[in-house]
């Protein structure tokens, strides 16, 4: 999906960017609290890079346009975006949101959206980006079930330099946007949070027996690696 740069590969991540812990289920641990898994393990949001990306399942988006803007509702963590066609000014410097803050116009047929002011905490390649994050969106229909669809990614603190990915959006007719009912309180936090106390308690007894700690193993799943 990534067609800039021309090897097809995210940049490189910059030293200081690595130093930025990967929270959640695709980390490593320690899981303490509900702030040691990412907004998307808590069904807060999977980022505006991720709500586009495919998954298991819930890959749909429900794109409208009205006189003076454009609203795009993705199916998985239900997030909506209200992207302002009219020239409304951006939001102040000092403010932040998990999704960013988005303008859009046209340049010919190509809708452009520009999305600056996010947050910290969400991740994009597996690495999480800065406050300084800017997306660069070109929504182009090709035909008519079709949309090209583009997006540049830039973070002078996160990777070496920019890169864009693309995919094609499809429409479906038939296809049924479903209600996403995952909660922050689901089973699989507490069953994370349950195994990381067994797994201390293991250790402790490990150490009082003068042995060493039970090794943490790892599973190669979609992606970094996975404790179990």
């Amino acid at each position: 999906m990534v067609i800039d740069p021309p090897d097809g590969r995210i940049p490189p991540v910059l030293p200081e960017a690595r130093q930025r812990r990967q929270a959640g289920t695709f980390g490593i641990g320690p899981f303490n609290t509900m702030q040691d898994f990412s907004l998307y393990d808590r069904c807060i949001t999977r980022g505006v890079v991720g709500s586009f990306g495919p998954a298991v399942y819930g890959n749909g988006a429900r794109i409208l346009q009205t006189p003076d803007s454009v609203v795009i509702s993705y199916e998985m963590v239900h997030d909506t975006r209200i992207i302002p066609l009219d020239g409304k000014p951006p939001l102040g410097a000092g403010i932040h949101q998990l999704m960013g803050d988005s303008r859009g116009h046209f340049e010919g047929s190509t809708l452009v959206v520009e999305s600056a002011n996010f947050t910290d905490q969400t991740a994009l390649g597996g690495v999480r980006h800065s406050t300084e994050l800017k997306l660069t969106e070109r929504f182009t229909r090709i035909d008519p079930e079709m949309i090209d669809y583009e997006i540049r990614v830039e973070d002078p603190l996160t990777w070496e330099k920019p890169w864009t990915m693309r995919m094609t959006i499809t429409q479906q007719p038939d296809y049924a946007i479903y209600e996403y009912a995952c909660h922050e309180g689901n089973m699989a936090m507490r069953n994370i949070l349950s195994a990381e106390r067994a797994y201390e308690r293991a250790a402790a007894e490990a150490a009082a027996k003068g042995g060493a700690p039970p090794e943490r193993v790892f599973e190669r799943v979609n992606g970094p690696d996975r404790a179990r």
